[in-house]
């Protein structure tokens, strides 16, 4: 497995600036945030793609994803929080449109940096009118999208999460069976699957040969908040032990978009955190929080 840092923790800063500290933090690769202050998908050229691409090779590094989770830039101002719209899922057609050809656009993207993938949301349960009417056009939307991701030779992850219309394992596995992709598949993030109550091998069971990316942090107290790795008291060893012994062996992107004040500091404890689990893996005396 191989580490990366996603750029939403440096969203005080530009992505040139972000790309260059988390080099210099020693990690192998990085996830790009597609959405302001970092890559709007629909407003990168090319040139900028292909000059990132070039400083990424010459500081040693590969890119994890491509997060289009989020589309914030689409209001201006834009939104103190996260309101995951317009969706995939939504009832207005024309909102629901024009995610699709954002997302496609991160898909454009994604060849140009190296990236063999994306990922996406569901937007909220109402988004659609109701979630099962939500369910039906997202699955619609998803049809269109790895129409695009097939012509481009790219995967599409659904990132399923606490609150949004996808929010289980259970759920994403429909979704992926309706879609009948062989490039959809999932964004696991850790720290989601356990505050839906999952275990690893339930989890790992549903999704095995679909798992394109692997979000990690830690979370306390069952609160949807992302902690550095050993914080908090998410089982981390299990999942990533489960994981490593049923075959994965993408990237392990730690995803801490609550340390834009430090995220050099959270980083770097991250990374540590991995490295010891690594160590320890190979010693195959791992100790949960050690």
């Amino acid at each position: 497995m191989r580490n990366a840092y996603s750029t939403n923790a440096y969203t005080r800063y530009h992505i040139d600036t972000a790309v260059e500290r988390i080099a210099a933090l020693g990690y192998d690769g990085v996830e790009i945030l597609c959405d302001r202050p970092h890559w709007f998908p629909s407003e990168t050229r090319p040139a900028d793609a292909q000059r990132l691409a070039e400083r990424m090779v010459a500081l040693g590094l590969g890119v994890s994803n491509l997060n289009a989770n989020t589309a914030c830039g689409y209001f201006d101002p834009m939104p103190p929080e996260t309101v995951f719209e317009p969706s995939l899922s939504s009832a207005d057609a024309q909102r629901r449109r024009w995610r699709l050809n954002y997302s496609i656009a991160a898909l454009e993207l994604a060849p140009r940096v190296g990236c063999a993938n994306i990922s996406v949301t569901s937007g909220l349960p109402g988004a659609g009118g109701t979630p099962a009417q939500g369910l039906d056009l997202f699955v619609d939307s998803l049809k269109r999208l790895c129409d695009a991701a097939h012509r481009l030779g790219v995967r599409v992850g659904i990132e399923y999460e606490p609150g949004l219309l996808v929010e289980r394992a259970t759920e994403l596995a429909e979704v992926i069976e309706r879609v009948d992709s062989p490039l959809l598949g999932a964004n696991l993030d850790i720290g989601h699957a356990w505050l839906a109550g999952e275990t690893p091998d339930a989890t790992i069971a549903l999704l095995r040969e679909r798992i394109w990316n692997l979000h990690l942090e830690d979370i306390a107290g069952r609160k949807h908040f992302h902690l550095i790795p050993g914080d908090g008291e998410l089982p981390l060893q299990q999942w990533l032990d489960a994981l490593r012994k049923n075959g994965y062996d993408g990237w392990n992107t730690v995803e801490l978009y609550t340390y834009t004040a430090t995220p050099d500091a959270a980083g770097a404890r991250s990374l540590a955190w991995l490295d010891r689990y690594a160590k320890c893996t190979r010693q195959g005396q791992v100790n949960d929080r050690q």
